[in-house]
């Protein structure tokens, strides 16, 4: 039998329209994230535990927060957070469909080290049946983490649409060789 339901660790966004789930080992900074993301006029759909629902109706996967942590946020230093009181009722949404996992790695992780450069490191997650893109974000201090979620929101959806950056900057190099 397939499972339809699961519930997973992280923080759950719109972020531009974008079901994202971040997602990382405890103490790395996600809720933080998150926050500073709200600020910015993102969503928050869940923190801590999120419950993802396969709909085969539609063949997506939607996520939700569990009744009791609704519009909660929990901030290391700042305790609980009810973002809608906090923000308003406009920064915080019930569900979601999922298409992007961001999973925040420690810049010293292997996975980040022997990473591509010029691609990134992107590949695909699967959550109850469906393989869900993925991308890795390194923290380190310094780094405007926001900033670098929305740029990966961005170019997810340019992927989705066709566009590879990566490809097109190699194809402007072959170009300037061949000109040569």
């Amino acid at each position: 039998m397939t499972q339809t339901s699961i519930s997973l660790h992280g923080v759950y966004l719109d972020i531009f329209g974008v079901g994202v789930f971040l997602t990382g080992h405890s103490g790395i900074g996600k809720s933080e994230i998150a926050l500073g993301l709200i600020s910015r006029g993102h969503l928050l759909i869940a923190d801590d535990s999120t419950e993802f629902h396969f709909i085969p109706e539609t063949n997506e996967v939607v996520g939700k927060s569990h009744p009791l942590l609704r519009n909660f946020l929990e901030v290391r230093g700042l305790g609980v957070l009810n973002i809608k009181a906090m923000f308003g009722e406009k920064a915080v949404r019930d569900h979601a469909k999922l298409e992007l996992v961001v999973h925040l790695a420690d810049l010293r992780d292997e996975e980040i080290k022997n990473s591509d450069r010029l691609h990134g490191i992107h590949n695909t997650l699967p959550i109850l049946g469906k393989n869900i893109a993925r991308v890795v974000v390194p923290v380190a201090a310094g780094r405007n983490l926001s900033v670098l979620i929305e740029s990966a929101v961005r170019a997810h959806r340019l992927r989705h649409e066709g566009y590879d950056a990566a490809q097109d900057f190699i194809d402007r190099q072959r170009e300037l060789l061949n000109e040569s």
